[in-house]
């Protein structure tokens, strides 16, 4: 099956503008991404969707491939879906540009659930929570799946709800950690997804929902519209870039090694 890598890369951002050209030990973000995302298996080609002539400039000066998307894109997965439009395959990996230090095992993991579960048209991936910080962080979107790894809902809020008051919190997620039921364990969903190809062009047709709208996350549109995603559990945690915080974070971290 062929499978293109796609990189939606926007300049404009609120909290960090230009933050795809942002320096990260001597080389722009969008080539760490991109770089990160030629070492994974079974992407036959790596490509930047952008709407900005800087990044373009950028990209190919590196020696990367870019493709100019119209700037009227409301997300990553509707920028794709143009790029699918002039560029079919199999399957389409939307790799986000602001992680820099993505896993290429990860991604790899997303591939292999998408092509061997054909009930799912989109697979994404999940890690287990272990501090209490990242499970009432509205920050870090939480998911649950069912006992295919199929999942039910993603929400910026703790789930499962567990009958534990705030004090508590540690002495619960000591429990979770050393019991072996899927259910007991708190899941971070990490924000890359596989796409099949003709569900990636009938996305943007979807109207949005009330559940996507309440949580502002557009997986919910896909679980809402009675689609199945398929949330392969991996072992590396990812670090995204939104602000100059994370972006000293990130440095900090290859600066301490692989």
């Amino acid at each position: 099956m062929k499978c293109i890598a796609v990189i939606p890369a926007r300049f404009a951002s609120s909290r960090l503008p230009g933050k795809p050209l942002c320096d990260i030990a001597g080389k722009p973000m969008i080539q760490r991404v991109y770089e990160r995302a030629t070492l994974c298996q079974g992407i036959d080609r790596v490509l930047v969707a952008t709407d900005d002539e800087r990044i373009m400039a950028v990209v190919r000066r590196f020696g990367g491939e870019a493709i100019m998307t119209s700037p009227a894109h409301a997300s990553g997965s509707t920028r794709m879906a143009e790029v699918a439009e002039h560029c079919p395959a199999d399957i389409f990996v939307n790799v986000q540009g602001d992680e820099p230090l993505i896993d290429p095992r990860t991604v790899e993991a997303t591939i292999a659930a998408l092509q061997a579960d054909t009930d799912a048209v989109v697979a994404t991936a999940k890690v287990p929570i272990t501090d209490i910080e990242s499970i009432l962080s509205p920050h870090i979107v939480k998911v649950v799946t069912d006992r295919n790894q199929h999942a039910l809902y993603f929400s910026r809020w703790p789930i499962p709800f567990q009958q534990f008051p705030r004090a508590d919190l540690a002495a619960m997620i000591n429990r979770i950690n050393t019991r072996s039921e899927p259910a007991d364990v708190y899941y971070k969903h990490l924000g890359l997804y596989s796409f099949r190809y003709d569900f990636l062009r009938k996305f943007p047709q979807l109207t949005p929902t009330p559940l996507e709208k309440a949580e502002q996350l557009e997986q919910l549109r896909i679980l809402e519209h009675g689609y199945t995603i398929h949330v392969a559990q991996v072992a590396t945690d990812s670090l995204s870039v939104d602000t100059e915080e994370d972006l000293v974070r990130v440095r900090q971290r290859l600066k301490d090694g692989p």
